[in-house]
């Protein structure tokens, strides 16, 4: 069954989740799992293809956007309009809503900011998964 985990950033910072999107991202890259960063719009996705390249120095995250990006060399793909065709290991939903395929993926994180909007979609989300059975988890950070 796909674990859920909530990440909530304490402060709220500009761009806040979607940096913590990429901390995610990166973080799962580095522990050899394959990524899809699920966006609610092609703005979105472009948005944070490029914050990919600049959100800490020094890092590096290979990623391309579905549809540009050879998904089988790429091991983090970006996108918002339908399930990714191969990947099924970790998904980063930044979307207001739940993915309708988000049940393939081994673990879905839900990062959060103090956005009071952010805050209100993500409580619907969370009473979502709540209420199908899924594992769900909640961490609660400064930064």
């Amino acid at each position: 069954m796909t674990q859920v985990d909530f990440y909530l950033l304490k402060s709220n910072v500009p761009r806040g989740r979607w940096t913590l999107a990429c901390r995610l991202a990166e973080k799962a890259y580095g522990q050899g799992r394959r990524v899809y960063l699920h966006t609610g719009s092609g703005a979105e996705s472009q948005s944070l293809d490029q914050l990919l390249w600049t959100f800490r120095d020094g890092s590096f995250v290979p990623h391309g956007l579905v549809g540009q990006a050879d998904a089988q060399q790429t091991p983090v793909l970006i996108g918002h309009s339908k399930a990714p065709e191969s990947e099924h290991e970790v998904l980063i939903n930044l979307a207001s809503e739940v993915p309708a395929f988000f049940s393939r993926f081994e673990r879905v994180a839900e990062p959060l900011d103090q956005d009071p909007s952010s805050l209100d979609a993500g409580r619907a989300r969370f009473r979502f998964y709540r209420d199908r059975g899924y594992p769900l988890q909640h961490h609660e950070l400064s930064r």
